[in-house]
């Protein structure tokens, strides 16, 4: 492990994955930790007068305790909102694993606990040959799961977290996420997933507009024995 942390993936794009990475950072903070964030990779970025910036990575990077350089944070940011792999492709700028590890280690230098962020869901692909899990097997963190809560998580929640544990990945816990204000059955959901994901539940956000890190951190418990 490169640093004590954690690598917060999806069921999916939009699942709420960056609410969740800002509010485990409050909580983190909360208790007296220096806690940093990590999106290694951005598809949808802007082009500025210091490069290109990516929303939710500059969200992450204000959230730290200390301050760090954006490239840091973000060490691959595209323009094109689309698949990392075909965004990289188009900048003809293959992501390197050994890239993102040496910023990972950078941060550790100078914080206690590191909140890393993924793309897309669990088996995004960011190459020829390359998924997600590839990097998080090269930083060696224990993985939570966001489920965003609306039609079809089910599926999506319980073939991820299949796939995390099959893969021999440490599953440290799931957050419900409420994306659909008016999701139908959302208890009756709620119940089925903590009967059938194999890992503890860290928190149910209900729907938030706007929601700021300190509203999703109450929602919020961190895996036994990080506190």
């Amino acid at each position: 492990m490169v640093a004590r942390g954690c690598f917060v993936t999806g069921t999916d794009t939009g699942c709420g994955k960056t609410e969740v990475t800002l509010g485990l950072m409050y909580k983190l903070q909360s208790s007296g930790l220096r806690v940093a964030g990590m999106k290694p990779v951005a598809s949808g970025a802007q082009q500025t007068a210091q490069g290109l910036r990516n929303e939710d990575a500059l969200r992450i990077q204000r959230q730290a305790g200390i301050a760090v350089p954006y490239e840091q944070v973000n060490p691959y940011a595209y323009e094109p909102p689309i698949a990392p792999h075909l965004a990289a492709a188009q900048a003809n700028r293959p992501i390197r694993l050994e890239t993102i590890l040496h910023a990972c280690r950078q941060l550790a230098v100078v914080t206690d606990w590191i909140v890393v962020e993924g793309v897309g869901g669990w088996q995004v692909p960011l190459g020829p040959g390359l998924v997600l899990g590839n990097l998080v097997k090269k930083l060696n963190l224990p993985v939570i799961l966001v489920v965003g809560m609306r039609l079809g998580c089910l599926n999506h929640a319980i073939l991820s977290a299949e796939s995390i544990l099959n893969a021999g990945f440490i599953l440290k816990g799931w957050v419900a996420n409420q994306v659909d204000r008016d999701m139908q059955a959302l208890d009756e959901n709620l119940q089925t997933l903590h009967q059938w994901l194999p890992a503890p539940c860290l928190g149910e956000v209900p729907y938030l507009q706007a929601p700021s890190p300190e509203q999703v951190g109450r929602y919020l418990t961190l895996p036994t024995g990080d506190q």
